[in-house]
């Protein structure tokens, strides 16, 4: 028993710092970035819902939604990194994104090009924050760089995937797609408020 209390003793102190958030790739903090974005479901989901409805709605849409939340999102992980936002309060704005763009993939919703920058800024700004706060310290400039570079991709892949198909089922499944989303969202959006519910008024202040 004494031998085995001191060898887990030594493997305790022999234990080095380990990165919860960041994903360590070994090839440097570019390609950890993008690694962090691609591995975080929160991150992936309202973008994910963003170019499937700007892919519905024509190469247009998809091209300044692309560039807008692309550029939105690189602000907001520099302004994450010295903002983080609180828990829930990420959780709610997560939830609330899906659900949104969830609804509009799956109605289909015509809108102005207007509506589409702005909602493409909003959704960059604040997922991009949130990734970062996520990341913390470790998520430097160039992780924000590989990141952005992975944003850019699902993005421009996803709705570039959609918008040539004429086919109405194919259409049909894509708003299926945004409907699940939507549900993930309202789902989500359950659990942080019971999450809330459950924490001091103090939190809060």
């Amino acid at each position: 028993m004494r031998r085995t209390a001191v060898c887990a003793a030594a493997l305790l102190l022999a234990v080095s710092p380990a990165g919860a958030h960041l994903v360590s790739t070994g090839m440097g903090p570019v390609y950890d970035g993008m690694s962090h974005f691609l591995l975080s479901p929160p991150s992936l989901a309202p973008l994910l819902g963003l170019a499937l409805w700007t892919g519905l709605r024509g190469p247009d849409h998809g091209r300044w939604a692309l560039f807008t939340a692309t550029g939105a999102w690189s602000c907001g992980s520099v302004l994450g990194l010295a903002l983080a936002p609180p828990g829930v309060a990420a959780s709610l704005s997560t939830a609330a994104m899906c659900l949104i763009l969830g609804i509009l993939a799956a109605a289909d919703f015509e809108a102005p090009i207007v509506l589409t920058v702005v909602l493409a800024a909003l959704i960059g700004l604040l997922d991009g924050a949130m990734s970062a706060a996520a990341a913390g310290t470790a998520a430097g400039l160039a992780a924000i760089v590989g990141s952005s570079a992975a944003v850019f991709a699902l993005m421009a892949l996803t709705a570039s995937s959609i918008v040539p198909l004429r086919l109405l089922w194919l259409r049909i499944a894509v708003r299926v797609t945004g409907s699940w989303l939507a549900a993930l969202g309202l789902l989500l959006m359950g659990w942080a408020i019971r999450a809330r519910a459950h924490l001091p008024w103090a939190a809060f202040r």
